[in-house]
């Protein structure tokens, strides 16, 4: 049989663009395919910047401990194609395997017939057909680029929408101001379907609500209609419900307080009267790799220093910027150490928003390529653009070698922390030579 990355690189072609967004090509193909997206679990569909995957990963995690089924959509992928759709089971999900992918692929392929469609689009359409076939709970649909015409929004009247923090990120496509990106993002809303808001800037909350009010979506906003924050190491979350007293997320940082408590909001505002039980099961569980992840086994951690901690996180625009360093800092109040930075970018996004709140924490920032990416931002330049906000910088060759360097330069003094970041597609490629994929 053939394999299913030939076959994606093949879809590659049917498009001479990879992004070009619209729906009208997936909803005729939703009909040639008998209309999947009409037979799919009850859907939460989710968008944002920031924080999609980790709510995602939230809510999976309390479904899941409440014994339901439940599929996942995400995207990008991190190592293998397969981690974007996991597929719901007793017990726990897993991953599409190697012949159903093909074998889903080839059929929508064959039903397309050659034409123009992007890889996302029929792949979408792909993920939609094996999830109609598939018995499951919820299906958690994580939209891919934007919303309003994102392949993802062929779904016609989901359970409830969900809208994380929104920043700037992917402005080719969606604009370069807040409103605009706001704009795209709420395209997800739907007549009478509760849409679940994770806090936002002012700009952006105005047009999610103008938005609200001409598709008649009720609203259930942060700091407004439900409230989640730290307390005393512990999770608070609030509405008109009640108080939770839950314990801390297992994701690291402070913004996953935020992320599970949108999960929280939208599980109970979703109607499914998932436990208490079931939800402090969920955070003590949750697993979201690249994330804030603390590498302990694997190829590299045996490189790096005795007793260095080795992190890592795929954010890449200037609002991850913010809560990583944010996070770090904390990590850096609770436990002193050296804070070396490993950094990869592409040339879409913007490394002096991100960098720039890493100023003053970091004693270096060692730039590498991003492997197996055209579009990746030349090391030197990066390194650059880093010193002009303030990091001292070097370059290396590849993350291994930059390890090597932080490992001289700690030579003798307190083991370093080393946060790997910059891009999801650096962080696939860590985890890959690490020998510890998603799993």
């Amino acid at each position: 049989m053939e394999r299913s990355d030939a076959i994606l690189e093949r879809l590659l072609h049917l498009h001479p663009r990879e992004i070009d967004l619209s729906l009208d090509r997936i909803e005729s193909l939703m009909g040639d395919l008998g209309h999947p997206e009409r037979r799919l679990p009850p859907v939460i569909h989710v968008a944002g910047t920031n924080g999609k995957g980790s709510t995602t990963a939230f809510m999976r995690a309390m479904l899941e401990a409440d014994g339901r089924r439940v599929h996942v959509y995400t995207s990008p992928h991190l190592v293998r194609f397969h981690e974007r759709i996991r597929l719901g089971a007793e017990g726990g999900g897993r991953f599409i395997d190697e012949d159903e992918l093909a074998d889903a692929l080839l059929a929508v392929e064959k039903v397309n017939g050659g034409r123009p469609i992007t890889q996302f689009e029929i792949t979408t359409a792909a993920a939609f057909d094996v999830f109609a076939r598939h018995p499951a709970d919820v299906l958690l649909l994580e939209v891919g680029l934007g919303g309003r015409l994102d392949a993802t929004n062929v779904v016609p009247s989901p359970l409830a929408t969900v809208i994380t923090a929104i920043s700037i990120d992917h402005e080719k496509f969606l604009g370069d101001t807040l409103t605009g990106i706001a704009t795209e993002k709420a395209g997800i809303l739907k007549r009478g379907r509760p849409a679940i808001i994770a806090p936002q800037a002012e700009a952006a909350l105005a047009v999610i609500e103008d938005i609200a009010d001409l598709c008649h979506a009720p609203l259930f906003v942060a700091n407004r209609d439900w409230v989640a924050h730290a307390e005393r190491g512990r999770l608070v979350y609030q509405d008109e419900d009640g108080l939770l007293d839950l314990p801390s997320p297992r994701l690291v940082g402070r913004h996953q307080y935020t992320n599970a408590g949108t999960a929280i909001a939208t599980l109970r505002r979703a109607g499914l009267k998932v436990p208490t039980a079931a939800i402090e099961a969920g955070l003590a569980a949750v697993e979201w790799p690249a994330r804030l992840q603390r590498l302990t086994t694997g190829a590299l951690v045996e490189r790096a220093p005795a007793a260095a901690e080795l992190w890592l996180d795929g954010g890449h625009n200037p609002g991850a910027g913010v809560v990583i360093a944010e996070a770090v800092a904390d990590l850096e109040e609770r436990a002193p150490r050296p804070l070396y930075l490993i950094a990869g970018m592409l040339n879409t996004k913007d490394p002096v928003g991100f960098f720039r709140p890493f100023a003053g924490l970091v004693r270096r920032m060692y730039a590498v390529p991003v492997p197996h990416s055209a579009a990746a931002r030349d090391p030197v330049e990066l390194a650059t653009i880093a010193a002009e906000v303030g990091l001292p910088t070097a370059v290396a060759s590849n993350v291994g070698e930059a390890i090597d360097a932080i490992a001289m330069e700690a030579d003798g003094n307190e083991p370093p922390r080393i946060l790997i970041c910059g891009s999801l597609y650096l962080a696939g490629a860590v985890l890959a030579e690490n020998g510890t994929p998603p799993a």
